[in-house]
């Protein structure tokens, strides 16, 4: 259902970007159900992600210019045909890409950079596994890891996007409904178990996850899908001398954000261009039907990205 919202102005420091396409993020969902409000300030409107045209500058912006293709990390209003982002989180299109592909790119390039790379401090020649490899986020963090060097491992839900995984670059994607990937990966790694946990089901998996890491493992907690408790023997953190950390992206500062577009620009942004990785958009659909594709992700028979075009 459609709903008639006045045009947002853009304040000091903002861009106003005309909405080609939004993409759609589990967190819209959370929203929508009452698990994640908007933080203080922030607009109602679901969508955390957009690409389009810059329509209008808010004082003191120098760049973008009015008319620059763009996409940008937002913390919500992207469900809409203007969205309002701050100036320092808005980069430009990819070369060569469509508005369509460069929507599902900004919340799982910055969310993979900064909990891989940053907070986990993957390597090249460390093994790394994500659950849920065929997500937005997995398959992201698959093509990065893997063309970082690393080895990569990953779980999903079906063979189908087992399969999928393994396309992208995962050395080995286990069916997590048919096999115990703690004895699957240790099996695949000749016993030492990977570098790096990027996990966001939480709930029961802690324990796996510290069970399958390496000596100086590290996880790395983005979501809750599991739940928020678990009890743990904290043995092997002792023994293996583990580090469990953890982010949320969406309540960082601009500064924090603009940042850490900086660090996607210089790192992510030449492999997109050169087409060495690149978004997998399984389906696209009009804003005005948003509604399925949240019946689409929540279904989970998704494999990659959803995003919503605006007409």
């Amino acid at each position: 259902m459609a709903v008639e919202r006045p045009q947002p102005t853009p304040g000091p420091g903002e861009v106003l970007i005309k909405v080609a396409a939004a993409g759609v993020n589990r967190p819209d969902i959370m929203q929508r159900q009452g698990r994640y409000p908007p933080p203080p300030g922030v607009t109602d409107i679901p969508g955390l992600e957009v690409a389009g045209t810059v329509a209008a500058l808010g004082a003191g912006v120098a760049t973008p210019g009015v008319g620059d293709r763009v996409c940008a990390l937002v913390s919500g209003g992207g469900y809409a045909e203007y969205c309002v982002a701050p100036a320092p989180q808005v980069l430009p299109v990819p070369k060569g890409m469509t508005f369509v592909q460069a929507a599902a790119i900004p919340e799982t390039t910055f969310t993979v950079w900064t909990n891989v790379f940053e907070r986990g401090r993957l390597s090249s020649g460390e093994a790394f596994l994500v659950h849920g490899g065929s997500s937005g986020i997995g398959t992201t963090a698959i093509q990065l890891a893997r063309e970082m060097g690393a080895r990569v491992f990953a779980t999903a839900g079906s063979d189908e996007k087992c399969a999928a995984c393994e396309r992208l670059g995962a050395e080995r994607a286990f069916n997590y409904r048919e096999v115990d990937f703690v004895a699957a990966v240790k099996e695949a790694t000749g016993g030492s178990g990977v570098s790096l946990v990027l996990d966001m089901i939480g709930g029961d998996y802690l324990q796996r996850n510290l069970d399958v890491l390496a000596r100086d493992g590290r996880l790395v907690l983005i979501g809750r899908q599991g739940g928020v408790k678990s009890e743990i023997d904290i043995m092997p953190i002792l023994l293996k001398r583990l580090t469990i950390t953890g982010s949320t992206l969406r309540a960082r500062s601009v500064a924090e954000k603009g940042a850490l577009a900086q660090a996607v620009y210089a790192h992510v942004w030449p492999l997109l261009e050169a087409g060495r990785v690149g978004p997998i958009v399984h389906a696209t659909f009009p804003l005005a039907d948003a509604a399925e594709a949240h019946r689409v992700m929540e279904a989970s028979t998704h494999i990659g990205k959803l995003v919503l075009v605006v007409e």
